[in-house]
């Protein structure tokens, strides 16, 4: 399969490191050729972080809030504040492959996911534990969920950062990029089908109510799950692209990268776009179970909603590649946020009633979602070539964090809202709780109405603020290519 446009090139930082880059890139011709085996590593590694990401993402305020008893007031206060946090966790944590090698094995970014995957998993397992029989007093009790929710989130940022940023070095062709991208978008996929769908069914009895020892259940599975993947991810894939070792003697100016940030309007426009694209994730992932148990008190529906990704995917998988050569990244993306506006504004404004026709709407729905999903990432790894055009300079894995928090802003924008607004229309945390017949339609509006900023959001980051075409970016693709032939000569 092969998207159109340009991905990333070899990234060379700056002409002071040109003649280790020489010398790294001579080596590097005796690695292995790009082969299936660093597309499949990578899918395990998306499938990795999915199966702990995507369970607490979806599961964890229903958890909480029914199991627990916690407010859904205050778990949008922990969101918010967990997220208030990562605004300075995620850039520090981001910069460490950028700023210093770990092990002898010359990879930049494997020994950091090695370091964090085995805390990830364990938070996992914290944040399911049913603690509500350690009759914990209501500080201790807030306080735990507290600290598990941290630990994920610092977990989930130390894995998922350098996987991400890995693509930039397991190889420089464009179409073998093209793979990668395709690769992560498979690997959620395949969690967020074939995992999280037995959720409804093995956590909730016949009238919906949940089974809290299941939950925790699961989630030891699920981090096993994530280990094995992470190890595949480790020992498939390889890094070829060495770039100069981080100079120990030059302080890392995260600063001055921040500044470089706001230069690059292609990546803001990306960021912008993502924050919309987390909200559709998060919130309809977290509020998914409400709709279903409040309005339609049908869980099990659930189930034939997540299986039902996997007709989406085998639809866009082959025709994606085939729309974007007629019409480009960004328009595709443009008008699968267009085609999502129209049909999630109906599902707004339209009540359904029937659970089935709702489900029927919502997979049709989902297609737009799908093909901005299989798409962003490889425009991500365009505006980092472009921060490199305009800069003359390269950090990807600091680079790459800035737009990683742009995908956790979106995320904990919708965790807090969907909080907070289950609190401000009068939604009763506990179990058994029988909820008033307002308060279920204001659930069905709120989840109906987030898809619908969701593709408000990504019309305006893409349409608005986005602005490399394809006849920018060939230019700064043949500029870049320049600079690197120049600097490679006098070297």
């Amino acid at each position: 399969m092969r998207f159109s446009g340009h991905f990333l090139h070899n990234p060379l930082q700056n002409s002071g490191y040109t003649a280790v880059i020489r010398k790294a890139s001579s080596k590097e011709n005796h690695m292995k050729k790009f082969t299936v085996r660093d597309e499949i590593g990578y899918v395990c590694g998306d499938m990795a972080g999915s199966f702990v990401n995507l369970f607490v993402d979806a599961y964890f305020l229903t958890f909480c809030t029914y199991v627990l008893g916690i407010s859904a007031k205050w778990m949008g206060s922990l969101f918010l504040a967990a997220r208030l946090w990562d605004a300075f966790n995620d850039p520090m944590i981001g910069s460490f492959p950028d700023r210093w090698r770990l092990g002898k094995s010359g990879d930049k970014f494997k020994p950091y996911v090695k370091l964090f995957m085995i805390p990830l998993a364990l938070s996992g397992v914290l944040c399911f534990l049913d603690v509500s029989s350690w009759n914990l007093s209501g500080f201790a009790l807030h306080a735990w969920v507290a600290f598990v929710y941290v630990l994920y989130g610092m977990s989930y940022t130390g894995t998922s950062m350098p996987y991400g940023a890995m693509a930039s070095v397991i190889t420089n062709d464009p179409i073998e990029r093209s793979k990668l991208s395709r690769a992560r978008s498979v690997g959620g996929t395949i969690v967020g089908v074939g995992a999280l769908s037995v959720v409804p069914v093995f956590c909730f009895d016949k009238d919906s109510n949940i089974i809290p020892a299941n939950f925790t259940m699961l989630a030891v599975v699920f981090g096993i799950g994530s280990l094995i993947c992470y190890i595949l991810l480790t020992s498939l894939c390889t890094e070829r692209v060495r770039d100069a070792a981080p100079q120990q003697k030059e302080k890392f100016n995260y600063a001055k990268i921040l500044k470089n940030v706001t230069k690059n309007r292609p990546l803001i426009g990306v960021m912008v776009a993502t924050v919309g694209s987390l909200l559709f994730i998060t919130g309809n992932s977290q509020l998914r179970t409400y709709i279903f148990k409040e309005y339609y008190e049908n869980t099990s529906v659930m189930s034939v909603l997540s299986l039902s990704s996997i007709l989406v995917m085998i639809i866009c998988f082959p025709l994606v590649p085939k729309l974007t050569k007629v019409f480009g990244k960004r328009k595709l993306i443009l008008y699968s946020s267009i085609y999502s506006l129209v049909l999630y504004g109906f599902m707004l404004l339209v009540p359904i009633k029937n659970v089935w026709l709702y489900a029927v709407l919502t997979i049709i729905a989902s297609i737009g979602q799908t093909v901005f999903t299989m798409l962003i990432w490889a425009l991500v790894t365009d505006c980092l070539d472009y921060g490199e055009w305009v800069t003359g300079e390269r950090n990807d894995g600091s680079m790459y964090s800035i737009y990683t928090f742009s995908r956790k802003i979106g995320s904990t924008l919708a965790s807090t809202i969907a909080s907070f607004s289950l609190h401000a229309v009068g939604y009763v945390s506990g179990t058994n709780i029988v909820q008033a017949p307002e308060v279920v339609n204001s659930i069905r509006i709120l989840v109906c109405a987030i898809p619908v900023i969701t593709a408000v959001l990504e019309i305006v980051g893409i349409g608005l603020i986005f602005d490399l075409d394809k006849a920018k970016t060939d230019q700064m693709y043949e500029e870049l290519a320049a600079r690197r032939q120049a600097a490679a000569t006098n070297s």
